[in-house]
């Protein structure tokens, strides 16, 4: 357990709030999906009402790939967002480092908050530690090296703060300078989870580790060597997993099933193998599945069981899968789903997906915990309407994955125990 902002004393201090604030925009750069700022507004909120002095932080898109657009990925839309929720100012500094934010960051008062630029204007946000020592290791004496130049940047972010506070759940995969080298230089000084990351804790967390059984996963996707991992961790903790989306083909391929045009991994036949050999029955594949000759909207498609003709592709699982494992679901009682079960975006591709979301809504109010792991699957349940009706959506769908696969965050591990 870490260290939350619950019974903790701000006022006065200045409190450096790592966010994920990277919303959705136009062409015209209006914000087209307010979700993540609603999703921090209880942490924010809760800190200026203690009488913090809030430095804001966060990223938002990959403005290093087009420097000449940089103005296109400034955060004013979420600083003006945020004032109009908070009804209160939340003025955006003209960087995230320097003599000019030092300056209104001392100017702050007790429950006022800033809004820091774009932390990824900043090229040292991104250098990854592992390039960094590598590159340390090969400078020349007179040439700073890449883990000199994230360490100075963070340096910077850090002096800023009394108390740090991480509820940026979506980034807690990356060792981001913001998400770990600053907690790291701020040894000695609180350092602690905002409600958003607590909340992720708890339902990634306690209730997969401890789950009510039977514990399904439902997975989708692309491609099984996105979700190896995750499949290889859950095997050992769950009842059932039901597999759908393009990384299905990859396993029926290796079967021996003709799959026409469909997406896959040729190089993983064995890896899939050997994951239906240790699953045994736990491992369920679709059987059936909607195909079509190209991807498009309005498609002229067919349902096949078995073998898909040479000449078409499979875009979404059929009813008969459908049935499966909407079954399956009904009998749950703590169930876990990561990735679209077909080309959900494009209709008439999206019905199996829009069914896995209505038999989880169902299973929701059967009484199930159900969790949504980010990315794609949280669009999808909130494209077929029932947003409200599961136990949890998770915010990462990066970092959900990485924490499905046991793997460490460091992010989070760093911050103060509880």
């Amino acid at each position: 357990m870490k260290k939350t902002i619950d019974g903790f004393n701000v006022r006065g201090l200045r409190v450096l709030v790592r966010l994920d604030l990277n919303v959705p925009l136009d062409e015209a750069g209006r914000i087209t999906d307010d979700r993540r700022i609603c999703a921090v507004l209880p942490t924010v909120k809760k800190l200026l009402e203690g009488g913090g002095r809030l430095i804001l932080m966060s990223h938002l898109g990959r403005p290093d790939g087009e420097p000449e657009q940089k103005h296109k990925y400034s955060l004013k839309p979420v600083a003006q967002r945020l004032t109009e929720i908070l009804g209160k100012s939340v003025p955006l500094l003209p960087d995230c480092v320097g003599p000019q934010v030092k300056e209104r960051v001392a100017a702050l008062r007790h429950g006022e908050a800033v809004l820091l630029e774009n932390l990824r204007f900043h090229a040292a946000e991104t250098i990854k530690d592992r390039r960094a020592d590598q590159e340390g290791r090969a400078a020349a004496a007179d040439h700073p090296s890449l883990r000199e130049q994230k360490d100075a940047f963070a340096r910077q972010l850090a002096g800023l703060a009394d108390v740090y506070v991480n509820d940026a759940f979506g980034t807690c995969h990356r060792d981001n300078a913001s998400m770990y080298t600053v907690p790291k230089l701020l040894v000695g000084k609180p350092r602690l989870v905002g409600y958003l990351v607590q909340r992720e804790l708890k339902f990634l967390g306690e209730t997969i580790s401890n789950p009510r059984r039977p514990f399904v996963c439902i997975l989708g996707g692309a491609k099984v060597s996105d979700k190896l991992g995750v499949i290889r961790s859950l095997l050992t903790r769950c009842d059932k997993i039901l597999i759908g989306g393009a990384m299905a083909y990859t396993f029926l391929a290796d079967d021996g099933m003709s799959v026409g045009k469909s997406l896959v991994e040729p190089d993983l036949y064995a890896t899939a193998r050997q994951l239906r050999a240790d699953a045994g029955s736990k491992l369920r594949l679709p059987s059936d599945s909607v195909v079509a000759s190209t991807m498009k909207a309005g498609s002229l498609s067919e349902t096949c069981t078995g073998s898909i003709p040479a000449d078409k592709m499979g875009l979404d699982i059929g009813p008969a899968t459908i049935n499966t494992y909407s079954e399956v679901l009904r009998a749950a009682k703590t169930v876990v789903w990561n990735g679209p079960m077909g080309v959900f975006e494009v209709p008439p591709f999206d019905r199996g997906t829009i069914a896995m979301a209505e038999a989880l809504a169902e299973a929701t109010k059967n009484g199930a915990t159900t969790i949504v792991g980010g990315g794609d699957s949280a669009a999808a349940i909130d494209k077929a309407g029932l947003a409200d009706q599961v136990t949890h959506i998770s915010t990462g769908g990066g970092a959900s994955l990485e924490f499905l696969e046991g793997k460490p965050l460091a992010a989070i591990d760093i911050l103060d125990d509880a």
